[in-house]
């Protein structure tokens, strides 16, 4: 069975955390959400208040989460939704930004939709060389979030951002526009983790118009 981690922080996007934690489900994925600390604390609540004050209590903190995977396989994916603050807490979050990098570097699925892909995975040089897609305007704050303008050429070198695309798939990085497109992307989370066959038969009774 696959296996894939799903960050929480505080100011999460609910729509792009949610929907895909649901079609992955529904596809038999084994879905972990983790809760990570905001900004300035050391250990995180369980209960994780999403962007739009709907709190979520998540399966593991980030603390325990890490430990569990002592000695073992990391998840075949980790996915990091959008939505502010969210994304930030999770950049500010060192441990969560080394495991997605771990991640990244043992071939596993990265993927990020909204703000995280600008906000935390450009810090990481995740991006560079790639396709990828955010939520529209957040590439202007690129210089910020990656440190200054020096390391943003390091960290974004040859990256190209497509725009007014619902989902881009590059290498081992998925990355999404935003809310508007969280089933789309969700879909095509589906597809890459559990194939085409899974995703056709979840297309068919979860996405009827």
């Amino acid at each position: 069975m696959k296996k894939v981690a799903v960050l929480l922080a505080r100011g999460f996007e609910e729509i792009e955390a949610l929907t895909v934690v649901d079609y992955l489900r529904r596809a038999e994925v084994d879905v972990t959400t983790v809760a990570i600390p905001e900004r300035g604390s050391v250990e995180s609540s369980a209960l994780v208040v999403g962007s739009h004050a709907i709190p979520v209590v998540a399966d593991m903190q980030l603390n325990a989460y890490l430990y569990s995977l002592k000695n073992k396989m990391l998840p075949d994916a980790v996915y990091v939704p959008g939505g502010m603050p969210g994304a930030a807490n999770i950049a500010f979050c060192e441990s969560a930004v080394n495991f997605i990098t771990d991640c990244a570097a043992a071939g596993k699925l990265v993927a990020a939709i909204c703000a995280a892909p600008v906000v935390v995975l450009a810090k990481t040089g995740l991006l560079a060389g790639l396709h990828y897609t955010c939520y529209p305007g957040m590439e202007e704050g690129l210089s910020q979030y990656c440190g200054d303008p020096e390391k943003m050429e390091i960290c974004m070198k040859d990256s190209c951002l497509e725009r007014n695309r619902p989902w881009v798939f590059d290498s081992n990085v998925l990355t999404g526009r935003g809310p508007g497109a969280a089933e789309e992307f969700a879909m095509e989370f589906v597809r890459l983790l559990a194939g085409e066959a899974v995703a056709s038969r979840i297309h068919d009774t979860a996405c009827q118009r």
